[in-house]
């Protein structure tokens, strides 16, 4: 999956959508950020995401960092925030209730 660029401009809703099909067909998806707005939006679509996959039994999980990106050719690197998200392993997954057994 490529890694989703989130500005302050950027939609919560279509981000969030962008990262849950990342989870479901790759099972992550990355974003980059450059900016306290521009975090502040990817924050609430991972939020919205979370809610888009919870119905399928996932729940997402984030891990920052810190990276350097190239905005444009020529231009000097910034620091972004780095966020890679993935679907955290359901701990009931597997597990065979007392009823269901022959």
């Amino acid at each position: 999956m490529n890694v989703l660029r989130v500005s302050t401009s950027s939609d919560p809703g279509a981000t969030a959508g962008a990262i849950a099909n990342g989870v479901r067909e790759c099972g992550s998806a990355e974003i980059h950020v450059i900016g306290p707005r521009a975090v502040n939006q990817a924050v609430k679509a991972i939020a919205i995401a979370r809610g888009y996959v919870a119905p399928s039994g996932l729940d997402l999980y984030c891990t920052p960092s810190f990276s350097s990106v190239r905005i444009a050719e020529g231009e000097d690197e910034k620091t972004a925030i780095h966020f890679d998200i993935r679907a955290r392993h359901d701990p009931h997954a597997g597990v065979v209730r007392g009823d269901e057994i022959g």
